[in-house]
């Protein structure tokens, strides 16, 4: 348990310290028993609760932002069944993402779901928010690869969702609740697929003269006979911090972007895909095209990557970060949009994004301690929803929407979308007690919607978030 307030502050924020909410208590369950009878005191005494991983999300989603207790699975890490045989392993919730490739990688298997945060981030946290990850493109984000789900509900109740194989007879509940972010209960094993490691692998990296142009080289790869398991893009102000945070040039220091394109399978036909997709790049104007197939180059490519936000974070003490998804044929477009739009709000945005799936990830650049700046930096951040959204696109692709989407969510969805929404986790949680406040716009934290706010000039100075 943790309750003194020094020792709380560990748990004021996720990876998006934008916004801060102490919370009055912590427990740090190792069991389900123990999961389920906090829950159950809960439930009995009226005590809302918020669930919590590793806190890397970023969407605010495992804060306390009004009195909660905060349920840690932090200490939930053992690896409860492997598998093989089947292809499947279980696990608690508390478990590493990366620790569950690295249990199976000598016997050729590993887990595909790789968010950048994969060496903190835990698989509870992976399910309540759907994550993705470098190679969704190919593979798909965490509810492809999760069979089965323990889990307490809000009363307390410990049930099964899904099972041990991958289609089950009943409704699919267990969909229902990977994304659900903590609002329908919280998990406390997860079965997972595990895929067999593929026979050959390439990386390449191709550096471009401007962002439109690699996003040109996107589209032609996505549209041709090829499936990258991973297509990612960084621009020039991304690719200045690397270099710098690594001390040598590990990318072209000339170039305003460069892609990064990952072909896996038999070893002919990752020859025909790495041939084909570096043809496509060049007719979109790559200056080069550097290929890596042994696996101590190809993690140096990725390494970059991986660490994109630690680099900036030298740069730039403070960041929010975006999520939107745009459809790939629009990405040269929504790039420029988004340049012009950090020029008129006079806020650096670093692109680093999951550039084939179309899933942004803008970081919006800022100093807290301007005066001010908390509104500027939202002001840009909800345009750049705006832009997405008006492309036919979403307001989230794999960080979930928490605190910081929530009032944008009727930008998508109708109000009979929200209704019924809300009559699922109603079903389940009818007392509201599990991660209150969470998902849906709410009149307090919303003034009803970010929508109404926009049209009604007499909100426009209530907060929105």
């Amino acid at each position: 348990m943790v309750s003194a307030r020094q020792e709380l502050l560990s748990y004021d924020c996720d990876g998006l310290t934008l916004h801060r909410y102490q919370p009055p208590l912590v427990v740090l369950p190792e069991t389900t028993e123990q999961v389920a009878a906090v829950v159950r005191l809960c439930h009995e005494r009226g005590i809302p609760f918020v669930a919590r991983g590793s806190g890397t999300g970023l969407s605010g989603g495992a804060l306390a932002e009004t009195p909660a207790l905060v349920i840690a699975t932090s200490r939930m890490r053992a690896i409860l069944n492997l598998d093989l045989a089947n292809r499947r392993v279980t696990v608690q919730p508390g478990v590493i993402n990366s620790w569950v490739s690295r249990a199976v990688a000598s016997d050729g298997f590993y887990y595909a779901p790789d968010p950048s945060s994969q060496v903190a981030c835990s698989i509870g946290g992976n399910v309540a928010e759907n994550s993705g990850g470098v190679h969704c493109l190919k593979y798909g984000v965490t509810s492809n690869h999760v069979l089965g789900l323990e889990v307490v509900l809000p009363d307390g109740t410990v049930t099964t969702l899904g099972g041990e194989l991958p289609e089950m007879p009943e409704l699919d509940l267990r969909g229902v609740f990977i994304g659900s972010e903590g609002t329908l209960g919280i998990t406390t094993a997860v079965t997972l697929r595990l895929l067999r490691t593929p026979d050959s692998v390439a990386v390449l990296l191709a550096d471009f003269t401007s962002m439109e142009a690699a996003g040109e080289a996107v589209r032609l790869v996505t549209e041709a006979a090829v499936q990258p398991a991973g297509m990612e893009m960084m621009d020039r102000l991304c690719i200045e911090a690397l270099n710098d945070y690594f001390g040598t040039e590990e990318y072209p220091g000339d170039a305003a972007a460069v892609l990064l394109i990952e072909l896996d399978g038999i070893a002919s036909e990752v020859a025909e895909a790495v041939t084909l997709a570096s043809s496509l790049c060049r007719r979109a104007g790559a200056r080069t095209i550097r290929e890596a197939r042994d696996p101590e180059e190809r993690a140096l490519l990725w390494k970059g990557r991986k660490s994109a936000i630690s680099a900036l974070g030298r740069r730039f003490p403070s960041y929010y970060l975006q999520d939107g998804v745009v459809p790939r044929g629009v990405l040269p477009r929504v790039l420029a949009e988004i340049e012009a739009l950090s020029a008129r709000h006079g806020l650096p945005v670093a692109n680093v994004f999951h550039a084939g799936d179309g899933n942004l990830h803008p970081l919006i650049l800022y100093r807290s301690s301007e005066p001010g700046i908390g509104a500027r930096v939202e002001a840009l951040g909800a345009e750049i929803m705006e832009l997405c959204l008006e492309v036919g696109g979403s307001i989230t692709g794999e960080h979930g929407v928490g605190i910081d989407k929530r009032c944008y969510m009727d930008w998508m969805y109708s109000p009979g979308d929200l209704e019924t929404m809300q009559w699922v986790r109603d079903a389940l949680n009818p007392r509201g007690l599990a991660n209150p406040g969470k998902l849906f716009p709410t009149p307090s934290g919303c003034a009803e919607s970010a929508r109404r706010q926009q049209r009604d000039p007499e909100l426009a100075g209530l907060e929105v978030f």
